[in-house]
């Protein structure tokens, strides 16, 4: 008879781990609370008929870039990745936007005077990026698979975003650049390691780049989808799990939820010791969001604007990170920090003809119940002039929005906890992804490697899982070898 395995919820990392299941030969049922699968990645039409929006991610360097993600046949299943002609460009209070372009040589051209020094930073980790990306999307606790890279790395890595932009550049439009991406991390700039989150994402830039989903980000939790369902695998939807005895009868259960929720549906069957470091574990600031439909593409001051689905606003790596320090002390600030997606320039499937989608977010602290809306968009209307004439309608999503359409992202954090230096290398805890109980699992974002639509959380719970229960060793991250050197 084979054994059997639940998985409770269907987002990336959810599905990562039923496939993972289902490629052992386990029987896998798939419970989702929503009535669309997903997650976080999910597209919906969030303003107005025919207007296609992302609900949370939409730009994915980790979902092309992820080792396991590339071992699937998930093109076979539809999934078309769009690379705009640059990367990113970042506003700058000239009128002018710095854009990251994807090719190292036109990188390094377009940075002028810091173009080398970003290039002799970034080459090696993008140059190699299978091989890098199946150490640090692997868990925290492994044998390195390539120890030259990961000593490359993290030569650079835990120092702050501030010192290493200040050690390797010169110009201020490239610590600008530089500061946008590390503000991905949520955490100030000033920090130990907030340069990590640097050196990912923009080696992935390179590497892989920063594409788009064709149809939104529903497409790739359909092709995922697709291929578990062509497995055997089952899913059901609107299927709210109160509790894991309303399950019985599986040999494994993986959750793709956080700690908070793990105590809700699971919580008798964990030891007092487990409860309690679950209790314990935080949760880092949230964000506000907004989905806009729009008449006309946004009116940007420059026109290297509309090369990139990905725009940073923030102006200096001083405001930049002034306003990510204040959210981590529990300040909205004034002029936030804002990333903006305009997936309708490269995609014209996601609106009706002539018209437009964006979705912006800013930093909040986490829970935050102030209205950040004429915050954003005066800071979109401050390098896009006219932008709310183009505006058809907007839909706001405050911290509170977000949770009860994700359990998942508590208090509208959307990285599955706090991503401070303790909860970066006990993530949640010193078990990571198993529990006190053997049947019991975590493979969300709120174990290694963390927040991003890769899919390694529930791919590396789903390996630990299957080694426990049959006592062989775990193997080495997906992708490392068949993957090396492609761009």
């Amino acid at each position: 008879m084979r054994a059997r395995a639940c998985v409770i919820g269907s987002g990336p990392n959810g599905l990562a781990a039923a496939i993972v299941l289902a490629q052992a030969g386990l029987q896998v049922d798939t419970f989702e609370a929503e009535s669309i699968p997903g997650g976080a990645a999910r597209t919906m039409e969030l303003t107005l008929p025919g207007f296609l929006h992302d609900f949370g991610s939409a730009v994915h360097p980790l979902g092309v870039g992820s080792p396991f993600f590339a071992s699937l046949p998930l093109k076979d299943h539809g999934l078309e990745w769009i690379h705009p002609p640059a990367v990113l460009a970042h506003a700058l209070d000239d009128g002018s936007a710095v854009t990251l372009e994807r090719d190292l040589r036109d990188a390094e051209s377009a940075l002028g005077p810091d173009g080398k020094a970003w290039r002799d930073l970034l080459q090696p980790l993008s140059d190699h990026w299978w091989d890098f990306a199946a150490d640090v999307l692997s868990p925290i606790l492994h044998l390195p698979h390539h120890p030259w890279l990961l000593a490359r790395f993290g030569s650079n890595a835990l120092r702050s975003a501030k010192s290493l932009a200040d050690a390797k550049f010169k110009n201020d439009r490239t610590k600008a650049l530089f500061a946008g991406i590390a503000a991905h991390s949520f955490m100030p700039l000033d920090n130990p390691l907030s340069a990590s989150f640097t050196l990912v994402l923009a080696a992935a830039a390179h590497a892989v780049g920063w594409p788009i989903p064709r149809r939104g980000s529903q497409s790739l939790t359909n092709a995922l989808l697709a291929h578990l369902t062509a497995l055997g695998a089952n899913l059901k939807t609107s299927a709210h799990v109160e509790s894991l005895a309303a399950l019985p009868g599986y040999d494994l259960y993986l959750c793709d939820v956080t700690p908070r929720q793990l105590l809700q549906i699971a919580g008798k069957d964990l030891s007092q010791s487990y409860q309690q470091r679950m209790a314990d574990f935080r949760y880092g600031p949230g964000v506000f969001k907004v989905d806009y439909a729009l008449s006309a593409p946004v009116p940007w001051r420059a026109p290297d604007f509309l090369r990139a689905a990905t725009v940073h606003l923030g102006g200096s790596f001083d405001e930049i990170a002034a306003g990510e320090a204040a959210v981590c002390r529990g300040t909205a600030p004034e002029r936030p920090f804002v990333l903006l997606s305009q997936p309708s320039l490269f995609d014209p499937t996601r609106a009706p003809d002539g018209k437009h989608i964006v979705w912006a977010y800013c930093h909040v602290p986490n829970g935050s119940k102030l209205d950040m809306l004429p915050r954003i968009e005066a800071q979109i209307e401050r390098f896009a002039p006219g932008f709310r004439d183009c505006v058809l309608a907007r839909r706001a999503f405050a911290p509170a929005n977000l949770e009860a359409m994700d359990a998942n992202l508590i208090g509208g954090n959307i990285l599955g906890g706090d991503v401070s230096i303790r909860q970066l290398l006990f993530r949640p805890s010193w078990r990571q992804y198993a529990t006190s109980n053997r049947k019991i699992y975590l493979c969300s974002a709120s174990t290694p490697p963390g927040g991003g639509v890769h899919g390694m959380c529930g791919y590396n719970a789903a390996k630990l899982a299957l080694t426990r229960m049959s006592g062989q060793q775990q193997t080495s991250a997906p992708g490392s070898a068949s993957k090396r050197g492609t761009k």
